[in-house]
């Protein structure tokens, strides 16, 4: 279902001028022993469904959302909408950044607007002119803003992720409709290509950017959390689905290495975890920043920008601890 990229590039907002931010494909199974896949999401959802159906058909139960839990040194009760009750020997709450089992668990902290608004799409890439269907990731960059390009579906599809700083745009959404001509607005001066993708997308939807503080602590007894109930991070460095595997994996091992006792292996999950986790966090932040620098408003202090920013030795100080990491190296015992 993914598309292996060439690589990845730098686009400068204005000129179309190109930067080679690193290689994939071959390059990263050479230095890694994995390709770099890019995936629609539901793509991988239906993947991952498929896959657990296959071990019980009857374990998930839609439309059945949880409104709590109870849970004693014997195990944990998660109290269902329709006034049904589940026993379980551990918890986890793998339900997204307005995670509700996060509140239940004590932390009330409140979503911040970081002040960006972005613009999702998806184009199909026959649709395209031959020199935007490049099997690469493209970052453009500019003051204020950013445009994320990258194929997904097999090749079949190019997603779109927009940026935009400073507008007011406050709902926090993946299904809030907009139009071509209102993201166009938001992206006007940019360069041609980007002015041809806007035009090309199939329907896009604007969401406004809320970010949380990642959490030091996640369990409690037998309950825990996985993913962007934890710690969700701003889509700057193209890692949130992927901490919430790494997280899954070594969350199975800790179980499985800790069977008889649920709430050893969770505290030792989260020990294992958190740091990366919370890095990732702030290293998204530090990303945004540096892909809308007012210093790439000119073309000529652009050059220096990226010269420096997105050197050899900067990208990979930046990247490699993120794609080395082996979350089946990791010691769960």
């Amino acid at each position: 279902m993914a598309s292996v990229p060439r690589g990845k590039q730098v686009r400068l907002w204005s000129t179309g001028q190109r930067w080679k931010l690193f290689d994939l494909g071959a390059a990263a199974v050479a230095e890694y022993g994995f390709p770099y896949l890019m995936l629609h999401r539901a793509d991988l959802h239906a993947v991952l469904v498929d896959a657990v159906r296959a071990l019980d058909a009857s374990c998930l139960h839609l439309g059945t959302p949880c409104t709590d839990f109870t849970q004693d040194a014997h195990g944990v009760k998660l109290h269902l909408a329709n006034d049904r009750t589940v026993p379980c020997d551990a918890l986890v709450a793998a339900d997204g950044v307005h995670s509700l089992l996060r509140t239940r668990l004590g932390h009330a902290d409140q979503a911040q607007f970081t002040g960006c608004a972005a613009w999702r799409g998806l184009i199909p890439m026959a649709a395209l002119p031959e020199r935007l269907r490049e099997p690469l990731g493209t970052n453009w960059i500019g003051p204020g803003g950013h445009v994320i390009t990258y194929p997904v579906r097999r090749g079949e599809l190019l997603n779109f992720v927009g940026i935009r700083e400073g507008v007011p745009w406050l709902r926090e959404s993946w299904t809030e409709r907009g139009t071509r001509e209102a993201c166009a607005a938001d992206f006007r001066g940019w360069h041609e290509d980007v002015q041809e993708l806007i035009a090309r997308l199939d329907a896009p939807y604007r969401w406004a950017l809320m970010g949380r503080e990642p959490l030091a602590r996640w369990a409690e007894g037998r309950v825990t959390m996985v993913g962007d109930a934890c710690h969700p991070a701003l889509p700057f460095l193209a890692q949130g689905a992927c901490m919430a595997i790494e997280d899954a994996l070594v969350l199975a091992r800790c179980l499985e290495a800790h069977a008889a006792q649920p709430a050893q292996a969770l505290r030792r999950y989260e020990l294992l975890r958190v740091e990366r986790t919370g890095r990732i966090v702030r290293g998204a932040i530090e990303a945004g920043k540096r892909f809308h620098n007012p210093a790439l408003a000119e073309a000529e202090g652009a050059q220096a920008y990226v010269d420096r920013e997105w050197s050899e030795e900067r990208v990979r100080e930046r990247y490699h601890w993120l794609f080395a990491y082996d979350a089946l190296a990791v010691a769960v015992t």
